[in-house]
């Protein structure tokens, strides 16, 4: 009997918020125990389809766990759910992520029953859009993730969580709007064309092995960069990145991890499975524009992260310029910075997902972000510091970390790519990234752990044993990548070959 492995794992968690909000005066011990018990069981289902998911060479190009009815007959849109070595990476990230996301929420007590409800829902939102391979029911699960962190950031958030929470609406809304433009004119073009007689014009699979630029589709550069507007707002990219920081460091703790962790990997997978998959000729065509914006994106970003005195708004840039590693590996167009780009998506979600969770720590003990106000912290807060600076020495890349292993395969892959001229010099520029991250990370360590200890946090406490279960999982998630890499990258070969079979370099 056939199992449905990929809806159960999506609606788990839309089914745990359901349970909460129509449950009738609930404690609020025992809305997050529901909460931590939906997350865990699509975790756990996640880590069931890894194990079963078929790693062999023979598997390159299929899609496993596929789940396909028809959803809207009149333009033939369907149902369809599926993953292959690209997605299955994101889909565990995602349930990993949802798990630390309700453990770093621990301490919420305004409304908790509406606030687990809205992050469960989130999870679900962002799952749809790492195992949708219909393009319509792709777009439809990258609006819902829009409501959930609009509701989270304007009602649990501080500062100006409104404006920020309006913010990151617009600016979704804005790349949305380009992306269902993009989709519609695919649709009318492709949807009478005799290569599709049979398929359904929205489905990723087919349009991705259809060779749209040899089969005459016009427009298809038009079509390319409307869609990837939606992808370049939300990875996001320069200039479209400033809504990114004032959303971090307004959100609550837990929004930050999933925002970080998850959600802006939306845009590099968009950027794999729909941008070089669907048109790898456009793709080619603006290489060099992007990766071009991924060295801005690196040096821009890094350079900006060393002028923060806020905590948060510094993990936040720190986001924008590691992004630009994952944008490069992208359009470096080779099959081992292809596999980089996806390595460091989920690298930079547990390494940024870490991070947040400490400057949460650190502000929920000391009631501030503010730099010029901590240090001398260290001996009061022996286990927060060793994994702040676990996570640290992470996101500039210390061998044994997934932050080493991520970026040196993007960097090996995009110096080695015959993408374009002058790919190589792009390539070296970037690297002069790391020397900025390794900066800011080490000042930011100093100014907050070290140095005299300050009367006033005399006396704060260190992380408590609910608190160490999220951080301690996240540490483990990094060593395991950063020491044994293969359990991701034989996942992710299998999704990226037939990637490149089209892209054709």
């Amino acid at each position: 009997m056939y199992f449905p492995y990929l809806s159960a794992i999506l609606f788990l968690p839309a089914l745990g918020a359901l349970v909460i909000a129509l449950w009738p005066g609930p404690s609020a011990k025992a809305v997050k125990l529901t909460a931590v018990v939906f997350a865990l069981a699509a975790f756990a289902l996640s880590i069931l389809v890894f194990l079963l998911y078929d790693k062999s060479s023979f598997a390159a190009g299929k899609v496993q766990f596929a789940e396909r009815m028809l959803w809207i007959p009149g333009i033939n849109a369907y149902y369809y759910l599926g993953i292959d070595g690209l997605s299955l990476p994101m889909l565990l990230l995602t349930t990993f992520i949802g798990v630390i996301a309700v453990f770093v929420s621990w301490h919420i007590s305004l409304r908790p029953k509406e606030y687990f409800a809205w992050l469960l829902l989130l999870e679900t939102g962002i799952l749809g859009v790492f195992v949708s391979l219909d393009l319509l029911l792709f777009f439809l699960f990258w609006e819902v993730e829009l409501i959930p962190m609009f509701m989270l950031i304007s009602i649990w958030g501080s500062g100006r969580k409104e404006y920020s929470a309006i913010k990151f609406v617009l600016y979704t809304l804005i790349g949305s709007a380009f992306m269902l433009t993009g989709i519609l004119l695919l649709y009318f073009n492709v949807s009478n064309a005799p290569f599709m007689a049979g398929k359904s014009p929205f489905d990723l699979m087919a349009l991705s092995q259809a060779n749209l630029a040899a089969r005459g589709v016009p427009f298809l550069p038009v079509i390319f960069i409307f869609i990837l507007m939606a992808f370049l707002v939300k990875l996001p990219v320069f200039p479209f990145h400033t809504w990114l920081p004032d959303a971090h460091t307004d959100a609550p703790t837990a929004v930050s991890v999933v925002l970080a962790g998850v959600l802006l990997k939306m845009g590099g997978y968009g950027m794999i499975r729909i941008g070089v998959g669907v048109f790898p000729e456009a793709a080619k065509m603006f290489a060099p524009l992007f990766v071009f914006l991924a060295v801005v994106n690196t040096l821009y970003g890094a350079a900006i992260t060393m002028r923060q005195t806020d905590l948060k708004r510094m993990i936040a840039y720190s986001s924008v310029s590691h992004m630009g590693y994952v944008l490069l590996g992208i359009f470096a167009l080779s099959q081992l910075s292809l596999t980089g780009a996806t390595l460091q998506m989920v690298s930079h979600g547990i390494v940024t997902g870490l991070l947040f969770s400490m400057v949460g720590l650190v502000y929920e003990k000391t009631h501030t972000r503010d730099l010029n106000k901590l240090g001398g912290l260290a001996r009061q807060m022996p286990v927060i510091v060793v994994v702040f600076s676990i996570a640290g020495l992470a996101s500039l890349g210390l061998p044994s970390t997934s932050g080493f292993i991520a970026e040196f395969t993007v960097f090996v892959g995009s110096f080695t790519s015959k993408a374009f001229e002058g790919v190589r010099l792009m390539t070296i520029l970037a690297v002069a990234g790391i020397g900025l991250t390794a900066g800011y990370c080490l000042w930011m360590l100093q100014r907050v752990f070290y140095g005299p200890v300050k009367d006033e946090y005399a006396r704060v406490p260190d992380a408590s044993p609910v608190e160490m279960v999220p951080i301690f999982a996240l540490v483990a998630a990094i060593m395991l990548v950063g020491i044994y890499p293969a359990i991701l990258t034989d996942v992710i070969k299998v999704g990226i070959l037939p990637i490149m079979k089209v892209v054709g370099l």
